[in-house]
């Protein structure tokens, strides 16, 4: 159960490859347009192996003049399907898509700002730059890729950002300093961060460590990225006495909706809580890939948000809740 959302109809009329895994879309829609706030996101309607299903990728800048809609997108290996469909499109595609909306905003009144990125972690973090710059705010764009082909839109940014922007290529050796990043930061400073599950933990430890407000640490993920690789697993439903198979390329919430076991949930990004489960039992590592639950929830393993998270294989027994309520409740 979603929130509601309010779907427009959308025509594919512009694409462009930003990097050697990513592509940039721009979307004609019949929404009307207008402002947006910077780290905003659509949802979409696609085709997954031939069902209905949405998927949510951040604005770039370009959206909302004329009704337009602008995404990044890079093109995952272990994709759940949303960017392999995405990257089959051709120019005139029609597909929905929502308007703007925001769960990640710019706090214009920090004192400072840091912005990081990694990988395609740069969509939600490029409008946040180019917003702050057009205001005159002095900030900081940290930027983590591979290499110099998969650092989307890097030469735009370089271009446009200067010596505001300082890129890191993995594959050279480069690592960015977060702990120094922190350090230097300004007592009423925030930092925004986007990127792997990896890079996020680090810098909360070190946000937490450094005594600093957890308020000022604002972040987004891509929810589809963990500490394991994507497998098949299996869900025992105690409460339905149910087994349900969740293959590699699907979520863990998808699999148990499509077997008619009903769950609360909204975002479907690991960011709400809402569609979190009990876990009674695990015969492999749960593979969190949420930013809501705790680092201590995470490590003692009773819970789970069935939206982003996943078990390293094996079976997973869980316990929804829901229908024991309703129970109660008759």
């Amino acid at each position: 159960m979603e929130a509601v959302s309010v779907w427009y109809g959308a025509k594919l009329v512009e694409m462009e490859d930003v990097a050697a895994d990513a592509r940039r879309f721009v979307w004609e829609t019949d929404w009307a347009g207008g402002r947006f706030d910077p780290g905003s996101h659509v949802k979409l309607s696609l085709i997954v192996d031939g069902r209905v299903e949405q998927r949510s990728f951040s604005c770039l800048p370009g959206t909302g003049a004329d009704g337009r809609i602008v995404i990044g997108v890079r093109l995952r290996p272990d994709s759940r399907g949303g960017s392999r469909y995405l990257f089959g499109l051709k120019p005139g595609a029609r597909i929905s898509i929502t308007s703007p909306m925001n769960h990640f905003p710019l706090d214009w009144k920090a004192e400072a700002h840091v912005l990081l990125a990694g990988g395609i972690g740069i969509t939600p973090i490029m409008g946040m730059a180019y917003a702050l710059q057009q205001r005159g705010l002095p900030f900081q764009l940290h930027y983590a890729g591979r290499d110099d082909a998969n650092l989307a839109f890097g030469a735009e940014l370089t271009e446009r950002l200067g010596p505001s922007l300082t890129c890191y290529r993995d594959a050279m050796g480069e690592k960015i300093d977060l702990k120094g990043i922190i350090d230097a930061l300004p007592p009423l400073g925030q930092l925004y961060l986007c990127g792997p599950i990896g890079m996020l933990e680090a810098a909360k430890r070190l946000w937490a460590d450094a005594g600093r407000p957890l308020e000022a640490l604002r972040f987004e993920t891509f929810g589809d990225s963990g500490r394991h690789p994507t497998e098949a697993f299996d869900v025992e439903v105690a409460d339905y006495g149910m087994r349900v198979h969740v293959p590699a390329g699907r979520s863990m919430l998808d699999a148990l909706e499509e077997a008619g076991i009903e769950l609360m949930s909204d975002c479907r990004r690991g960011e709400c809580g809402l569609c979190a489960v009990t876990v009674a039992a695990h015969d492999r590592p749960i593979d969190h890939r949420d930013v809501f639950l705790s680092e201590e929830e995470k490590a003692e393993g009773h819970r789970m948000c069935a939206c982003v998270s996943r078990a390293a294989g094996g079976v997973v027994t869980i316990d929804t809740g829901l229908r024991l309520a309703r129970e109660e409740a008759a």
